[in-house]
């Protein structure tokens, strides 16, 4: 009989690239993944990894067996789901994976009431903008808080079910004692000096869409993914930024947060898990939790 850890083992490895990664990503140790690939070769009796240049690569038994291996996998789950579903309780311990930008506003005050509803419930929480879907469908983490800008296409993998959360704009952001508390046209931005993501993230691509679509394509001061040095930068007058509303600590002294007049850059914040036909207690409650607080800072003004 086909062990399910190899299987899964098999699938962190066809995900990540290579022994090496997966290992790391798993904590253990690369020869520890090598010995149970092997023994998972013994039992299916044909090659399921070849190398590829500094990575491997799934032969097409490989490919095969991880078609089943999902399956497999997604039952297993399906199965505690069921189990926790009817024990109808919230468990001890669950991993969020979320953004930098929604830490403030939204992450700390869904922990903060977690653990006065829930005592015994341990939230482990990732804080990244790097492939949190893929860490998701992988069963490393059981919600992730992440976003989509509405100027780009829908990536989220097969298998995972999303809650939207909350429609965030950008806001234009300035110094204080820098204009007045009207929108301001994007398009108007086109002299200012920037402070952006870099056009790689998914803040900096839906920025420079937005941008083109008022008429010009902007060539940034500062490029940053860092939005506290954005804050800082135009709270210091040196730059005008584009920061998402959540992100924005309504208490920040020294700035001006306003929207954009004409062609509005905005993304949606969702709390995403693994599709499973019953509900899971405990992620149920942490995306409920994540929904309040989302809800409750839709009402504090930046």
């Amino acid at each position: 009989m086909l062990d399910v850890r190899r299987l899964y083992l098999l699938k962190t490895v066809a995900a990540r690239g290579s022994i090496t990664a997966a290992a790391h990503s798993l904590a253990l140790t690369a020869g520890a993944v090598s010995q149970q690939l092997a023994a998972l070769r013994s039992e299916v009796g044909v090659d399921l990894l070849r190398p590829d240049g500094r990575t491997v690569a799934l032969t097409e038994a490989g490919r095969v067996l991880l078609e089943h291996a999902d399956r497999i996998l997604s039952a297993v789950e399906e199965a505690e789901s069921a189990m926790a579903a009817v024990r109808g309780t919230v468990g001890a311990t669950a991993t969020l994976a979320a953004l930098p930008s929604t830490v403030t506003r939204i992450v700390a005050p869904a922990l903060t009431a977690l653990g006065s509803r829930h005592p015994q419930l341990t939230v482990t929480c990732s804080i990244t903008d790097q492939a949190q879907l893929r860490e998701l469908a992988l069963g490393t983490v059981d919600v992730v808080l992440g976003q989509r800008y509405h100027h780009l296409p829908d990536t989220t993998p097969r298998g995972i079910d999303v809650s939207p959360l909350l429609d965030d704009p950008l806001l234009v952001v300035t110094a204080a004692d820098r204009g007045d508390d009207r929108p301001v046209a994007l398009r108007e931005l086109g002299t200012h000096p920037l402070a952006v993501p870099p056009p790689t993230t998914e803040c900096g691509q839906a920025i420079l869409q937005g941008c083109q679509q008022a008429g010009f394509t902007p060539a940034p001061r500062f490029v940053t993914a860092d939005i506290a040095a954005q804050l800082t930068l135009a709270r210091s007058g040196l730059a005008t930024a584009l920061v998402p509303r959540t992100a924005i600590d309504p208490t920040t002294p020294g700035i001006r947060a306003v929207p954009i007049a004409d062609h509005p850059v905005q993304r949606l914040l969702f709390a995403a898990t693994r599709h499973t036909e019953n509900a899971n207690p405990t992620t149920t409650a942490v995306i409920a939790a994540l929904r309040t607080a989302a809800h409750e800072g839709r009402t504090a003004s930046p």
